[in-house]
């Protein structure tokens, strides 16, 4: 048996705006300092990556990139401080989650594993 999770952030009104595909694209951001190769990287269109930094940042009221003038300058973006913050919450909090969650199943699996027969 084994266990997978998926960890998703809802608004209020249950809509999916922070998870772990929106924390890979912040973090390709970060590491290419350009929206549109981040998503190339991830596989996804550049419309969607735009989609999901808008619907992230309106959920959470500030902004976490910081967008440069596109064109032949081609001078990308830039993960804010709020961004960075997000980013390394967001880690921490998905380690200790599945940390947790792990030791819950494995006390689960040991459970069913002492189950009783029907005979």
């Amino acid at each position: 048996m084994e266990l997978k999770l998926k960890i998703y952030i809802l608004s209020d009104t249950g809509e999916k705006f922070f998870g772990i595909g929106v924390f890979w694209l912040l973090r390709a951001i970060h590491m290419e300092g350009s929206i549109r190769q981040a998503a190339a990287d991830l596989g996804i269109s550049y419309t969607k990556a735009l989609r999901m930094l808008r619907v992230l940042e309106e959920h959470l009221g500030r902004p976490v990139l910081l967008r440069r003038k596109g064109g032949e300058s081609r001078e990308g973006a830039v993960v804010t401080p709020c961004g960075h913050f997000l980013l390394e919450k967001y880690e921490l909090f998905q380690e200790r989650v599945k940390s947790e969650s792990e030791e819950a199943f494995s006390e689960f699996v040991q459970a069913l594993e002492a189950m009783p027969d029907e005979s």
